[in-house]
């Protein structure tokens, strides 16, 4: 079996709802900029095996910005550029969990 051209694939919502929308939408909730922010910094460390993108509505979007790290299926809840860094090491790099950061999958408003 070959290996995957990328080891990460990090889905961050930019999903855009009108104004008042009962759920809101991750990209008046900073997704926009967290996403660009990490797409910075992941070059920045050189990961070169992670591949940084937007999305459309992940379907949680009451809850963001959320974004999904694949393979795993892990679900975070970024705030800050400090979240994305601490993502982006333990993560990414170290391959561990960063629990206070994660959006358990069965997670509701």
């Amino acid at each position: 079996m070959s290996k995957p051209y990328y080891q990460s694939h990090v889905f961050c919502c930019t999903n855009r709802r009108p104004d008042g929308h009962k759920d809101g939408c991750c990209a008046s909730k900073g997704g926009e900029h967290l996403r660009n922010y990490m797409k910075k910094k992941a070059k920045e460390m050189g990961l070169d095996t992670t591949r940084i993108n937007g999305a459309g509505c992940l379907g949680r979007c009451e809850l963001g910005p959320v974004i999904v790290i694949y393979p795993e299926g892990v679900w975070y809840r970024p705030k800050t550029e400090s979240d994305i860094d601490e993502i982006l090491t333990t993560h990414i790099q170290q391959g561990r969990r960063v629990g206070h950061l994660q959006l358990p999958p069965y997670e509701q408003p």
